[in-house]
């Protein structure tokens, strides 16, 4: 990513950005020149959400631009000056405070993401922002990079990204950060007792596989990011509807989050030991298809009945998730596009997570809402623990109770891990409603959360 930021220093010829909401209107106009609130007033501008007007200077020249923010509800919304604006130097001036700052510059970066890997190479320039005093250019540049990295990565479709490229695109990031990298491939996972990841990925021609690598001092507090990568699901033998699998390139988007925080957390060089695993397969249809009623021992010991072949993330994730727990980690996160009923409970904008840790909880809720990276806790409530135990083995990955699907998929996966600290974020990994710096497709849920949080408690050396 180029550097989309000037220094103050070089902002002598930069057009200055104004924005306001509707209610603030007669104030922002009254603090305008004259010639420029006659102008707003005769080209009908209301100060209405997305609402953006160029201001004229003499001849055909630009003199800046005013957005409307509506009612104010998206912090967001200054990233339309540079989804829309032509290439230049700007400036913010009057803008509200909530949108300004740290916020007003991540924005700015959003707002020019485009997946263009199967179109012509654009030939726009994007315009180039002052950054605003006292921001730190670089923190906002590296989570941009991190969103970008996994939007990337869940908007490629299947026939490009499969469990081998995946694995590329891990190995591509670990290598960077001088990080050492392990992958178990096909047959190999039942040799080095990963059964179930072997049993989701072995009816595929593309090998499943676990992505896993490590950074950092091995004396430092260890934090382990668990990914679901499973790169395109049909559903397996319970075969889901043309419509289900539409937007099943997105079913690795636990997998892309934890690679562009992970790319971010080394980045940064934060004071922590960090292991990435991903489980990486295709669940696909054939006659060695795993089937509804079989049953598979897992890493943990515990056999699995088969309930449902497409809830296959689970099973992939609690291979992963019994071995990174054995090493106790101080932070143990998954994240998986794991269930329709989480889409149910909080829609597409706002991934549940879980967790029995008090503290980390109100941690992820306060960095979330700083961050304008929404999430919400939901619980892991015990009571439906027995809806996920089997009639012939000790649990059951598709429990036949037809209600509180998410939480009862986190209780699963529970079952696998004794850290108090697992917490499991059940993400989209996609916009269905696109706003400014969030186009429809895919999405980097709670990746700056994460990364806010992990910055603020295992901060990096002051140099």
């Amino acid at each position: 990513m180029d550097s989309l930021f000037i220094s103050q220093g070089n902002a002598s010829r930069a057009l200055p950005l104004h924005a306001t909401t509707s209610r603030g209107l007669e104030r922002f106009l009254a603090a305008r020149t004259a010639d420029e609130a006659r102008w707003l007033r005769s080209v009908g501008f209301r100060g209405g959400e997305g609402e953006l007007v160029l201001l004229p200077a003499n001849g055909a020249a630009l003199a800046g631009a005013v957005l409307g923010l509506g009612q104010g509800r998206d912090p967001l919304a200054l990233a339309l000056f540079s989804e829309r604006l032509p290439a230049g130097d700007y400036e913010l001036k009057d803008v509200p405070e909530q949108f300004g700052g740290a916020r007003a510059a991540l924005a700015w970066l959003l707002g020019t993401y485009a997946f263009d890997r199967y179109r012509k190479p654009s030939t726009r320039e994007h315009p180039k922002l002052v950054l605003p005093e006292g921001v730190n250019g670089d923190a906002i540049e590296r989570a941009a990079r991190a969103v970008f990295l996994a939007r990337d990565l869940i908007n490629t479709p299947a026939n490009d990204l499969g469990p081998a490229e995946l694995e590329d695109a891990a190995r591509k990031v670990a290598d960077a950060h001088d990080a050492k990298l392990r992958v178990v491939t096909g047959e190999d996972l039942l040799k080095q007792n990963y059964p179930l990841i072997h049993a989701v990925g072995m009816a595929s021609p593309r090998a499943p596989r676990l992505i896993d690598f490590t950074w950092g001092d091995a004396a430092a507090p260890k934090v382990t990011l668990v990914g679901k990568g499973v790169c395109f699901d049909t559903g397996g033998l319970d075969l889901k509807p043309s419509s289900g699998m539409l937007t099943m390139k997105k079913d690795m988007g636990g997998a892309a989050c934890m690679l562009g925080l992970a790319q971010a957390i080394m980045d940064a060089k934060l004071r922590l030991r960090l292991r990435v695993m991903i489980p990486a397969v295709e669940n696909s249809v054939g006659g060695n298809a795993f089937r509804p009623g079989d049953v598979f021992p897992s890493r943990k010991g515990l056999n699995v009945e088969i309930g449902n072949t497409d809830a296959e993330g689970r099973l992939i994730l609690a291979d992963a998730l019994a071995d990174a727990d054995t090493e106790n980690p101080e932070l143990l996160f998954c994240m998986a596009t794991l269930t329709g009923a989480a889409r149910v409970a909080t829609g597409m904008e706002i991934p549940p997570f879980f967790t029995d840790d008090e503290t980390l909880a109100a941690d992820l809720m306060r960095h979330g809402t700083a961050q304008h990276d929404p999430l919400w806790r939901l619980p892991l409530w015990r009571g439906y623990e027995p809806t996920v135990d089997s009639s012939i083995a000790d649990v059951n990955n598709a429990p036949e109770y037809g209600l509180a699907g998410a939480i009862t998929a986190a209780l699963f996966l529970n079952r696998f891990v004794t850290s108090p600290s697992f917490t499991h974020f059940d993400i989209p990994a996609w916009t269905d409603r696109p706003k400014p710096g969030r186009r429809k497709g895919a999405e980097a849920n709670c990746v700056r959360t994460l990364l806010a949080l992990l910055s603020e408690r295992y901060p990096a050396a002051q140099s």
